[in-house]
């Protein structure tokens, strides 16, 4: 019985795990980060109606009079 021969294995291995290491960076690298949050959070003021005006909060109309 012939016997497996094992001596490529290790350049085998290796080539795969570069092209894998490759291919992670490459997809990686595509990926747009978006800032900090909490650095542009302080650049945008922007003023609502709801911080301008008050409002009245009316209960519910199932309450009986």
């Amino acid at each position: 019985m012939p016997q497996l021969d094992t001596s490529t294995w290790l350049l085998v291995i290796l080539s795969m795990l570069l092209a894998l290491f490759t291919l992670f960076q490459l997809k990686i690298s595509k990926h747009f980060h978006y800032p900090n949050p909490k650095t542009t959070a302080k650049l945008q003021n922007q003023q609502t109606p709801w911080n301008i005006t008050w409002t009245k909060i009316y209960l519910p109309l199932s309450q009986s009079q």
